[in-house]
């Protein structure tokens, strides 16, 4: 089971179909209404199965248009850099971003998008910032350091939360510094669950510096080999996201009830899933570390009595 922040159709076209169909589509039909295009956000958030969304049920009903129109835009992006691998498409999003900003909105998920940042006021940079992760994406080269990694993390998993912080009102600076801990540990947490898969689509988001340190060859990786050096290089990395997970969580001291039960559940989340690590002895490579339907059970309780479990 998988744990994104972020975080990805006409009313019978899949996921990626959807990604494909361009502004001027729409334009020949005339634009979508408003209704319309939040409409067309629900249904691609709903059509795209997720454990975790960022819609979560916990979000109050009145925000979770808005929620969506979030994600139907970072969804489409992503299509655009995971499957058609576009840097072009990446640059007309962009491009019709600038339209919904501008007032001038002409694919539904940004006419969507458009009310959404006129409600509640928010900045261009997160979005701006999602694109320039997906770009990055199409053009992948891993990472030397962990301050490399966690620099990429600041464009492709902060932007979420700091957009949830702005749908409830909060802009200062301390709420966004914690916001990006939990963000980036639970992206930390994603790529440990996710070192397998990501072997297979041709990425390695493990620091070049730490397989140096530790003594793992990119060679051990893609065979899948458990040296007792792999397995001090996961127990330090688990550890830093941990950490970061545990640090960020006083955030939700910080918010309001409706929005701590999310915030909790995300950062017990991505915690649920360095334990999973831990229980298989750090060997991702015979199964993917998944949560049970106990565990999001436990999560949600956990999360409603204001509890963490590190």
């Amino acid at each position: 089971m998988e744990l994104k922040a972020n975080p990805i159709s006409n009313v019978n076209a899949s996921t990626s179909d959807a990604a494909r169909l361009s502004a001027p589509t729409y334009q020949r039909n005339g634009p979508a209404s408003l209704d319309e295009a939040y409409a067309y956000c629900a249904r691609l958030a709903h059509s795209h199965y997720e454990n975790f969304t960022i819609a979560s049920w916990l979000m109050p009903r009145a925000m979770r248009p808005h929620i969506h129109a979030i994600y139907a835009f970072a969804r489409i992006a992503d299509d655009f850099a995971d499957e058609d691998q576009s840097i072009a498409k990446l640059d007309e999003w962009e491009s019709e971003l600038e339209l919904a900003y501008a007032g001038e909105p002409h694919h539904p998920a940004m006419i969507a998008l458009a009310d959404t940042v006129r409600h509640y006021d928010i900045p261009r940079e997160p979005f701006t910032d999602l694109l320039k992760a997906f770009r990055s994406d199409v053009n992948f080269l891993g990472f030397e350091t962990m301050d490399d990694l966690l620099g990429y993390a600041r464009h492709s998993a902060n932007p979420v939360g700091r957009l949830v912080l702005h749908l409830f009102g909060y802009r200062d600076a301390e709420r966004q510094r914690l916001s990006d801990l939990i963000c980036s540990g639970l992206q930390l947490a994603n790529f440990w669950q996710d070192i397998s898969l990501d072997l297979a689509k041709g990425r390695i988001y493990l620091p070049r510096r730490d397989l140096e340190r530790f003594g793992v060859s990119v060679i051990d990786l893609r065979d899948g080999t458990i040296t007792s050096g792999f397995v001090a290089m996961m127990k330090h990395e688990i550890e830093d996201a941990r950490d970061m997970l545990m640090r960020g969580a006083r955030l939700h001291k910080l918010v309001e009830r409706r929005l701590r039960r999310d915030l909790l559940m995300f950062a017990g989340g991505g915690l649920a899933i360095l334990r999973a690590i831990e229980r298989v002895g750090y060997d991702i490579f015979r199964g993917r570390p998944t949560l049970t339907k106990f565990a999001y059970v436990r999560l949600g309780w956990n999360a409603l009595g204001g509890r963490l479990r590190s």
